[in-house]
């Protein structure tokens, strides 16, 4: 090699020693001061420099990658962390927020700790692994090994000339907790309310302000809302993140002001460390247009508006065919039995109404009950759970179904009952208005099962109070005619207009099922929700089965065979919509992203990208056949596959722009990334589960 050529290979060598890096960002190692003196810990940063328009990620860096440094240290040195200055909110060039970074110079500092024992006059090379990645309208992983060699002496360090002023300045600004400012964090299942007041009055008001979550539990790309509390302060709704970890204990990050939090503007960063409590409220203040998203244990209406629903929900099982055509006999039965004394005709309805709350309030202390059991059991909100959903949404299917005619069912109950109706005096009254609430109960179950659910979110008293609106409702038209029996005249014939009003009825109850399975839709996974809805079809064919060959006028044997034939098709339905939780072993798959595939490359995981949509129905045989499959299942974990999916059941750019890019125009599409490869393997459309294996094995 020629001299000259030899000695232009030293200097580059030399340069990577210091410095190191991509045209886009450039990296080194640099100190704070000019030596090392023993014992005596000292600041060493990563110095990003990054080109126009280009960033690298915080601790928590959102769809990004966080910087790392890899030590190698000699004997006895010890490193800290990462000391991060307070990030900026990073977008595309749409405006998306797409995670939480830097740009800019950029020093990382880092406290290093050296052994007591080094001699002054030795020399100290500190070697680091820098890896980080940066965007800008794409993404690519950076590496670069780095050095920095420092004498030892026994003297204190002078600061170094070119670098110390810079890296004090970012310690000095680092985020920190201020006592001019107090704060407090409270929560509800959906927000958290982040509270900052100041002690004395500011120097200067804190302006666009922004929480940056340390483990994400807050969503970095979900909005805050900012309002001020009338005396100085600030409170921020900060929605929580469902990818977040399950309620945390205190909420951690950092809450930025771009004009400071003193008279010094540079201090952008405010240290939150706080103990996250309890909230059934918002904040107190001027938080009247906080927005907040409505959660599954927040109640949709108020307790006043519930009761009236109660209350005509009664007055309309006085409406349904096995109630109506009652109604006018038993007032006159009333008349009959008192005579010609309005005093006694009272009284029968008011006893007669005394049966009708007394069956009620049983039915709310058997339902207090087990709701008690319920949450001793760690049952909990029960609209929280998939169960408790698909049940309720199940048993509203089947009442509306009744609705509409599909089947008839209570009529034994009534024929069975009718002794006791005919009884004579205050006891026949009595029990009149005990039966008028269990014959009531088939034809107006579906007014019934709302109560029942608004039971179990509701308090015990409230409950309560409920079911007796219920039961006033279905009484008052009793009280009013006996009190005023003469109108009986006044009421409408009973006719064909009434099982038309009773199947119009039914419509609010199959959208009360919609509804629900809306509601699952969002605690189930795909596959879970198309099992639900599969579900719901098997038990509406065993209602049907029922209602078809259990007839009046079925023989016994077609009957049986009713009975039977339907508790096979409920039972059926039931277990196939019933929810569960994933196995351990299933595939997790999270949203595919080109930065998310350069984030796991530069990890050196393998990935596995999956471009799929709804509509493809060999996209759902790829799902069940293949990733269903356990030993797929078991060589994903064993190898620690990510795993990412492609939905492209709605127009997505960035998908389409990623199927043209490998020249194709349709799914199913699979790649495989594999560490060492350059280029990712592609699959076939039609998948085995040998065809994976092979694929990911390699």
């Amino acid at each position: 090699m020629k001299p000259r050529r030899l000695a232009a290979l030293c200097i580059l060598i030399l340069a990577a020693s210091f410095s190191a890096g991509y045209a886009q960002v450039s990296a080194s190692l640099v100190s704070a001061g000019t030596s090392i003196q023993p014992g005596r810990p000292f600041t060493v940063a990563l110095r990003f420099v990054h080109e126009a328009n280009w960033h690298t990620y915080w601790l928590n860096p959102g769809t990004g990658l966080a910087t790392k440094l890899d030590w190698t240290l000699p004997d006895g040195f010890k490193a800290g962390e990462i000391q991060w200055p307070a990030p900026h909110v990073l977008k595309d060039a749409t405006g998306t927020v797409t995670g939480s970074g830097y740009d800019g110079e950029l020093f990382l500092p880092v406290e290093i700790t050296p052994p007591a024992t080094l001699a002054p006059g030795d020399r100290i090379t500190l070697a680091a692994t820098a890896t980080w990645l940066m965007c800008q309208d794409v993404c690519k992983p950076g590496s670069a090994p780095l050095q920095l060699t420092l004498p030892v002496s026994a003297d204190v360090p002078r600061p170094d000339p070119q670098w110390s002023a810079k890296i004090s300045q970012t310690l000095s600004h680092q985020p920190q907790a201020l006592t001019a400012w107090t704060a407090t964090a409270t929560r509800d299942p959906k927000t958290v309310w982040l509270a900052v007041k100041p002690v004395d009055a500011v120097a200067s008001a804190p302006t666009d302000l922004h929480f940056f979550s340390e483990d994400n539990y807050i969503g970095y790309e979900l909005p805050q809302e900012v309002k001020s509390d009338g005396q100085g302060g600030f409170v921020l709704a900060l929605q929580i993140s469902p990818e977040g970890p399950p309620n945390p204990a205190r909420l951690l990050g950092v809450l930025t002001s771009e004009t400071g939090w003193q008279a010094d503007p540079a201090l952008r960063g405010l240290r939150i460390d706080l103990p996250l409590g309890e909230a059934t409220t918002a904040p107190a203040g001027k938080l009247s247009t906080l927005k907040s998203q409505p959660s599954a244990t927040t109640a949709v209406v108020s307790l006043p508006a519930t009761l009236l629903l109660a209350f005509v929900g009664g007055l309309i099982l006085n409406l349904m065919p096995c109630v109506f055509p009652v109604l006018g006999i038993k007032i006159l039965g009333f008349v009959q039995q008192a005579g010609a004394d309005r005093r006694k005709v009272v009284t029968h309805g008011l006893v007669f109404a005394s049966g009708v709350f007394l069956s009620f309030w049983i039915l709310a202390g058997v339902l207090a009950v087990l709701r008690a059991g319920g949450s001793q059991l760690g049952w909990g909100f029960q609209l929280q759970s998939p169960a408790f959903v698909f049940g309720l949404a199940a048993v509203m299917l089947v009442f509306a179904l009744n609705m509409s005619g599909l089947f008839e069912f209570g009529l034994r109950a009534t024929g069975a009952g009718a002794g006791l109706q005919m009884k004579s005096g205050f006891t026949g009254s009595f029990f009149t208005g005990v039966l008028a609430t269990v014959v009531a109960t088939p034809c107006s179950a579906p007014f019934l099962a709302p109560a029942l659910g608004a039971a179990l979110a509701l308090s015990t008293f409230e409950s309560f109070v409920v079911f007796t609106a219920i039961a006033l409702g279905l009484s008052l038209p009793y009280l009013l005619l006996s009190a005023f029996p003469g109108a009986v005249k006044l009421l409408p014939r009973p006719g064909a207009w009434m099982e038309t009003f009773k199947q119009f009825m039914a419509f609010p109850l199959y959208a009360t099922v919609g509804y629900l399975v809306w509601v699952l839709a969002g605690q189930v996974n795909e596959n879970g929700l198309l099992t639900v809805f599969f579900g719901l079809v098997l038990i509406a064919m065993g209602i049907w089965v029922y209602g078809r060959w259990r007839a009046p006028g079925a023989s016994p044997g077609r009957a049986r065979f009713g009975l039977v034939g339907g508790a096979v098709l409920l039972a059926l339905g039931a277990w196939t919509g019933w929810p569960r939780p994933p196995a351990p072993t299933e595939v997790v798959w999270e949203p595919w992203s080109p930065e998310r595939v350069a984030q796991l490359q530069a990890e050196g995981r393998p990935v596995y990208v999956d471009f799929t949509a709804r509509w493809c129905a060999t996209c759902q045989a790829n799902k069940k056949l293949v990733f269903g499959s356990a030993e797929v299942q078991r060589v994903f974990a064993e190898k620690k596959f990510a795993t990412l999916r492609g939905d492209w059941t709605n127009r997505d750019p960035k998908i389409t722009a990623e199927l043209e890019r490998w020249g194709r125009s349709a799914v199913p599409f699979d790649l495989v990334y594999l560490p060492g490869r350059p280029a990712p393997l592609e699959l076939p459309e039609l998948l085995t589960a040998g065809t994976v294996l092979e694929a990911v094995r390699k």
